[in-house]
């Protein structure tokens, strides 16, 4: 073992454990000189800290740290995946409890998309959760223009390269095809901006229709349009990845 290790945990993500921030916005605020520890200016993300230094923000101490918390919300469409826009289009918090004016989204579902989005009041998890490297699933039904041919299908069971951008294996299956129209249904273990949407334009579909119905170990299930429901603890503590 070796003594000479940095010991505690990267400023940064103590920062983002304690709810107050992602972690690259916790770096962006210690680059803006807006933190200290023990009274001095911090000028990198990367030093390591014991969790009970004394981090402030603006002058301000960090919230004691909640215990994690997850929530699972049933996105509409027409509202963005972010606290504010700056030409004020809705956001999914505009309509969310005020309670959750602070969480942290896993990821990300554009304006059109609908279903599961997680929310966390921890930072930190958000982004562990988001990791590909966790391995979990993101399962989708879709609707798209077009009839369905299943060899296309299978091309992304072997992943594909769109505009110099390479996408993982993914499984895609028609469910039904109605007239014009088809619905699918498509599991992803990365989740790379508008992923669905461009693997479906690489076969060439359209997408209509988006809705995620599950992301790891939790479902969209049952839960109605527009609401919010946190997940129990015990289902929380048995289903997260050890960090």
């Amino acid at each position: 073992m070796n003594s000479d290790a940095p010991k505690g945990q990267r400023i940064a993500k103590i920062i983002a454990r304690a709810g107050v921030s992602s972690r690259r916005e916790a770096e962006r605020w210690i680059a803006d000189g807006r933190v200290t520890l023990n009274g001095k200016p911090v000028d990198s993300p990367a030093l390591n800290v014991s969790i009970d230094a004394d981090i402030r923000i603006n002058g301000n101490p960090l919230p004691a740290r909640d215990a994690a918390r997850v929530w699972r919300y049933n996105k509409p469409q027409g509202r963005l995946t972010t606290h504010r826009d700056p030409e004020g289009r809705p956001t999914i918090f505009d309509a969310l409890p005020t309670e959750l004016a602070h969480a942290k989204p896993v990821g990300r579902l554009d304006m059109n998309s609908e279903g599961l989005l997680l929310l966390t009041n921890d930072g930190e998890l958000a982004r562990r959760l988001e990791l590909p490297s966790t391995g979990w699933l993101r399962q989708y039904r879709v609707r798209v223009h077009g009839r369905i041919d299943p060899s296309a299908l299978a091309i992304l069971e072997r992943g594909v390269e769109i505009d110099g951008t390479h996408f993982r294996p993914a499984r895609a299956k028609l469910e039904r095809q109605v007239n014009a129209n088809a619905w699918l249904t498509i599991a992803i273990r990365e989740g790379k901006n508008r992923e669905v949407r461009r693997l479906m334009e690489h076969l060439g579909y359209t997408v209509n229709r988006l809705i995620r119905t599950g992301y790891g170990p939790f479902q969209l299930g049952k839960l109605p349009r527009s609401h919010v429901q946190e997940v129990a603890p015990k289902i929380l503590a048995e289903q997260l990845p050890r960090a």
